[in-house]
């Protein structure tokens, strides 16, 4: 599959290249974006999760295997984590050709039927289902979801994945009915007002580096506006699929009302916690609502020490200092 991409890059553009010549002059364009990118919210907690409890995991990428390896150099002790680890050259044909899953799974030592195939392409979700493997789809377009409609499931976050439904350890770590997550940076402005303390959010030109696609349902933690000060804030993150051009929407609910909020005033948020996927509905307003019970575990959480603890932080994009936050 690399070398059937790759060949129709150099046809497309009329490149002066072989297949070789082009892999040697853009991996190290590769290696520097590769620095920056950072997993996928809950698969890291998935994975981790997983191999405490002992399930044997096979990581199967189209991707070239030096590639893969130099991509886990970067996280640590996930490779540790792998029983199994292929890679698109590693077999005679890439996704969506079955081949990897079949591999995997023979080395793994167990029937492909027995394996859960958790994939954010399509190609994976067409090559697991050739392979006789169960699908978990979390697409990495929300414009191509509906192609992806072979998966057993279709999740829009990994943070809704459940793995006693598959017969798999559940997970343990809500506190309070709030899931930590590691934190999700956000640079937008106040949109038009819903109600009082409620108001659309207007994304900024880098949200997706910060906050990727799969990324969706009730999330919480501060915003800082311009000229406003620092707020609690619950945020309902989903899709609005009825669109030509489908687009992300937002709503976010300032729990401080001492708040001044201006409409089209620059916003900045830090997102530390996970409450709840959206409603199902086709009104994406209804989705996205924000209930009582929302706002009251997102109160209660925020004075945890395990989410309070980022209430103080410096970046780049952002600086949150300790607000001064009524109870």
């Amino acid at each position: 599959m690399y070398r059937e991409s790759t060949t129709g890059i150099i046809a497309d553009y009329g490149l002066p290249l072989t297949v070789e010549e082009y892999a040697e002059a853009i991996y190290p364009l590769y290696l520097k974006r590769w620095q920056k990118a950072k997993p996928l919210p809950g698969v890291e907690r998935l994975v981790k999760h997983l191999h405490r409890n002992g399930v044997p995991l096979a990581l199967a990428s189209n991707s070239v295997r030096r590639n893969i390896d130099h991509k886990l150099l970067k996280l640590g002790d996930w490779k540790d984590c792998f029983s199994v680890i292929l890679g698109g050259d590693q077999v005679p044909r890439g996704k969506p050709s079955p081949d990897i899953f079949l591999e995997a799974a023979k080395r793994l030592g167990v029937n492909p039927s027995s394996c859960l195939v958790i994939e954010d392409s399509l190609v994976g979700v067409q090559g697991a289902r050739a392979a006789g493997a169960k699908v978990v789809a979390v697409p990495s377009l929300q414009s191509q979801r509906r192609h992806y409609s072979i998966a057993d499931v279709i999740l829009y976050s990994l943070l809704d994945f459940h793995p006693e439904l598959w017969g798999l350890p559940p997970f343990e770590d809500r506190i309070q009915g709030a899931l930590p997550i590691e934190p999700l940076f956000l640079s937008a402005q106040v949109g038009h007002a819903i109600s009082k303390s409620l108001h659309m959010v207007i994304e900024g030109d880098c949200t997706y580096e910060y906050v990727p696609d799969q990324i969706s349902g009730i999330y919480f933690g501060w915003a800082k506006l311009e000229a406003g000060g620092v707020s609690r804030a619950v945020i309902s993150i989903g899709w609005d699929l009825s669109l030509r051009t489908i687009e992300r929407v937002m709503h976010i609910y300032f729990l401080d009302s001492c708040c001044k909020i201006t409409t089209e005033e620059t916003l900045k948020l830090l997102l530390v916690g996970y409450i709840r996927k959206l409603q199902c509905t086709e009104s994406t307003s209804q989705a996205l609502t924000l209930t009582v019970e929302d706002q009251a575990i997102a109160r209660d959480a925020l004075g945890l020490p395990v989410f309070s603890e980022y209430a103080k932080l410096e970046n780049g994009l952002l600086q949150f200092f300790s607000p001064d936050i009524p109870s």
